[in-house]
């Protein structure tokens, strides 16, 4: 039996955000796949057994259970000691940007991402054109950022790089050219992907190509 236990989809970036973290750190690790698409994570027994918020990812080590990316990724960088801060002022931008990922960079990628490629009927166009402008103007602020350093919050790579990327390698899905209109995230999106151990999201965890329906 594996140390960790991933609760996860190839689909959810949110889950690939630990499960990035698991990877780069050489953890003894397994994911367990989660059926969202069929409706497991709206099931009364994964709400009551396994996560009462019904979402991905969730984190079981030994007699943890840990729900929610950032609560499951500071555990990690606390246990494995890699991809934290050096210092006071560090842990406040880490935390800084991965708050900020979630309310606006990933809340916005996520929902456009999963109206266009996933949902069974598609939201309508103000919908989606107000989603997508939304998260350009989250990669903007983004692009600036990194337009003058390498990492988002120190030095060195930090779970503020692995939450914030967690959407941002579905780029296909989402219709973004990083290179073309971005320059600056796809620099640093190829550091990460040169980091040893890394893996695409869809080689990383299951579940792709997506499952029939049931």
């Amino acid at each position: 039996m594996s140390e960790h236990t991933l609760y996860c989809f190839a689909q959810s970036g949110n889950a690939y955000k630990p499960a990035l973290m698991l990877q780069l750190c050489g953890a003894d690790w397994s994911p367990r796949f989660v059926d969202f698409f069929n409706g497991e994570t709206r099931s009364a027994e994964y709400r009551s057994r396994i996560n009462a918020m019904g979402e991905v990812p969730v984190l079981e080590h030994g007699a943890l259970k840990l729900t929610q990316s950032a609560v499951i990724l500071e555990h990690l960088a606390s246990h494995f000691a890699r991809f934290g801060w050096a210092s006071e002022d560090e842990r406040r931008e880490v935390w800084r940007w991965i708050l900020w990922d979630n309310h606006k960079l990933t809340g916005y990628t996520a929902a456009y991402r999963f109206f266009k490629c996933f949902a069974p009927q598609l939201a309508k166009p103000d919908v989606q054109e107000f989603l997508l402008g939304r998260a350009k103007a989250a990669y903007g602020v983004l692009d600036k950022h990194l337009s003058t350093r390498q990492w988002i919050a120190a030095d060195c790579p930090t779970i503020a790089d692995l939450s914030v990327c967690g959407y941002l390698f579905f780029d296909d899905e989402i219709g973004i050219d990083w290179a073309s209109d971005y320059p600056a995230i796809a620099a640093w999106l190829r550091q990460i992907r040169a980091l040893p151990g890394w893996k695409h999201p869809y080689d990383l965890m299951p579940g792709h190509p997506l499952p029939p329906k049931a």
